[in-house]
């Protein structure tokens, strides 16, 4: 069995691919950059990360590996595991290679390090497309800034013969106006600023409103971002956190949308009332927390958050439960 050319082949389509009690390689997506100043064209690309911390058996490899073999899920499993054990005691020796992926190895305070080669792209997008840089065209950008000059009264006849004066003055048809009517333009003016300002009043309270929340929100991702990646101070944890998977299809009493999503679970309620309040509780925390799935036997299901990427849901759960030190399990809904 080539375990590293089956985990090559599931990084161009997940986010997430999981080794069972070893550790989950993440990739994150980079969009295309062009540059129009010095030409440099750079394709869309999905770099490689190694998190430790998420070892839990969530099927994905098992699998795959079971139906490129032509084996049973059990007989997939086994066969993986007996791989990472390899894997294992290779380590506790020298620093092994996974050719097109990384390398591990062990630094001096015994903590495993990853190191991506970088040499493979794994976004399927940009199969194909490599970056490049071609001469911008200055002549162009040249001819751009060029400004037309002004045309003087001695290339253009027929502005010296136009001097004659204007028959208009401004300061005798002011003369004209009415006090009455330049009371009535001052009442308008008033009055249109007085509207504007309670508007603008308003519109500025909303605005700082959503302001508020949105920096909450902002503050919540970021924790989210360096809890799951500052593996530095946690590492040498060992953590055995049983994953809590339902795959029913009820939908009890919250309708839920049609597709796969991974929830991060904050409480279950036989309430609709207590689940309502919970829910607000979560988002006045900067949370965009939501309904989940309802549980087989009715139970209402409140979310932290519920996303359609994997890798969201985990950093979430380990921000949850390794920064905050709150309760929060992982759910698959429509799996």
């Amino acid at each position: 069995m080539n375990l590293i050319q089956y985990i090559k082949e599931l990084l161009y389509q997940q986010e997430c691919v999981t080794l069972p009690g070893f550790g989950s390689f993440l990739t994150q997506t980079h969009p295309i950059k062009v540059n129009r100043y010095t030409g440099e064209f750079t394709p869309p690309s999905r770099s490689i990360s190694f998190n430790r911390l998420i070892q839990e058996n969530d099927g994905l490899l098992a699998s795959y590996v079971a139906k490129r073999e032509g084996v049973s899920y059990p007989d997939a499993l086994a066969m993986i595991e007996k791989e990472l054990q390899h894997w294992n005691k290779r380590l506790d020796r020298e620093t092994m290679i996974l050719p097109g992926i990384g390398e591990f190895s062990f630094n001096a305070e015994n903590k495993l390090r990853f190191l991506p080669h970088g040499k493979i792209n794994f976004d399927a997008n940009a199969l194909g497309l490599s970056a490049f840089q071609r001469t911008p065209e200055k002549a162009q950008i040249r001819a751009a800034a060029i400004v037309p000059p002004t045309p003087s009264p001695k290339s253009n006849p027929s502005m010296q013969d136009n001097k004659e004066p204007l028959a208009f003055t401004p300061e005798a048809q002011e003369e004209k106006k009415s006090p009455a009517l330049r009371y009535a333009i001052i009442g308008v003016v008033a009055v249109a600023l007085l509207g504007a300002t309670y508007y603008l009043g308003n519109q500025y309270l909303e605005s700082e409103r959503l302001k508020s929340t949105e920096l909450a929100q902002k503050r919540i991702a970021k924790n989210v971002q360096e809890a799951s990646f500052d593996l530095g101070a946690i590492a040498s944890l060992e953590l055995s956190v049983p994953a809590v998977i339902e795959t029913t299809e009820d939908t009890g009493s919250v309708a839920v949308e049609s597709g796969q999503f991974y929830s991060i679970i904050a409480g279950s309620f036989r309430d609709q009332a207590n689940a309502e309040r919970k829910l607000e509780e979560l988002k006045s925390q900067g949370f965009e927390a939501a309904f989940a799935e309802a549980s087989p036997d009715g139970l209402i299901r409140v979310a932290y958050g519920r996303f359609e990427s994997k890798r969201e849901a985990y950093r979430l759960l380990s921000f949850i439960k390794y920064s905050l030190e709150e309760e929060a399990w992982y759910l698959v809904e429509g799996y």
